[in-house]
C-alpha cells in the first residue's frame, strides 16, 4: 500500500469518528490557550484543565497574571511537572505581551517563538487554533502514531511534522492534528496498541504480527 493511499483511509477513519474535534484545553481567549499550552508540556491535558480552572478565575489575561507575580502563579499550578519553571515562564511572557505586544498575543511565529517556554510546537497550536492558520503540531502521540501508520520515518517531531505536510493537504492540518491526538488516546494507546491493534493500524497493515517499535523523538 502507498504512503498516499494510507493517508486516505486514515483521514476517512479520522473524519468519521472525530468529525469536531475540540482543543482539550479548556479555555476562554488567545491568551488562556496559550498559557494552558506552555502548562501542558510534560503533564496532562486533564490535569491542566483542573488547576487553569482556578487560575483563570483571577487571570485571564496578561496584565492579571503580571499582578499574581511568580509565587501567586505557581500556588495555583503547583501539582503539575516542571512547576517552578512554568510558573517563571507564564509571569515572563505574559509580562513581554503587556510591554512588548499591547497585551496581545502575536500572530507570527517569531514572535510566539520568542517568548518564555513557547517552542515550536506551543506556537503551531496558537497558529491553527487562535489564528487559523494551517499549521501541523506534533506532540509524541502524533510523533508515535506516524510511524506506526508508516507516514514517517524521522526520529524526530520536527522531520516527522514535515513529513505530515508533504502528506496531507494544507486544509485538513489544523483539525486533523487534534484528530490524531485523540484517536491516538482512545484507540492506538501507547501501550494499549502495539502497531498491530487497533482500526488503523490492522487496515494498514494486515500482515504485521510482531510490535512495531517507535523511535523515541
Amino acid at each position: 500500500m502507498r504512503k498516499i493511499e494510507r493517508a486516505e483511509i486514515i483521514l476517512k477513519e479520522l473524519k468519521k469518528l472525530y468529525p469536531s474535534p475540540p482543543i482539550p484545553l479548556d479555555h476562554t481567549n488567545a491568551f488562556t490557550l496559550l498559557v494552558a499550552v506552555v502548562l501542558s508540556a510534560q503533564s496532562t491535558d486533564k490535569k491542566v484543565n483542573e488547576l487553569t480552572k482556578e487560575l483563570f478565575k483571577v487571570a485571564d489575561n496578561p496584565e492579571k497574571m503580571v499582578k499574581l507575580g511568580i509565587t501567586g502563579i505557581y500556588q495555583y499550578i503547583k501539582q503539575l511537572g516542571l512547576s517552578n519553571q512554568k510558573s517563571k515562564n507564564i509571569f515572563h511572557l505574559s509580562m513581554l505581551l503587556v510591554e512588548r505586544f499591547n497585551k496581545q498575543v502575536p500572530n507570527t511565529y517569531k514572535e510566539l517563538e520568542s517568548l518564555p517556554g513557547v517552542g515550536h510546537k506551543t506556537a503551531s497550536v496558537i497558529m491553527a487554533q487562535v489564528f487559523n492558520i494551517p499549521s501541523f503540531p506534533v506532540d509524541t502521540h502524533i510523533h508515535r502514531l506516524s510511524q506506526r501508520w508508516g507516514l514517517t520515518k524521522g526520529d524526530n517531531v520536527i522531520q516527522t511534522e514535515k513529513d505530515l505536510k508533504r502528506i496531507f493537504p494544507s486544509t485538513e492540518w489544523n483539525k486533523l492534528h487534534l484528530q490524531i491526538i485523540f484517536y491516538g488516546r482512545e484507540y492506538c494507546t501507547a501501550r494499549g496498541c502495539d502497531g498491530t491493534k487497533c482500526y488503523i493500524c490492522r487496515t494498514l497493515y494486515p500482515k504485521r504480527k510482531s510490535k512495531f517499535i517507535c523511535k523515541k523523538p
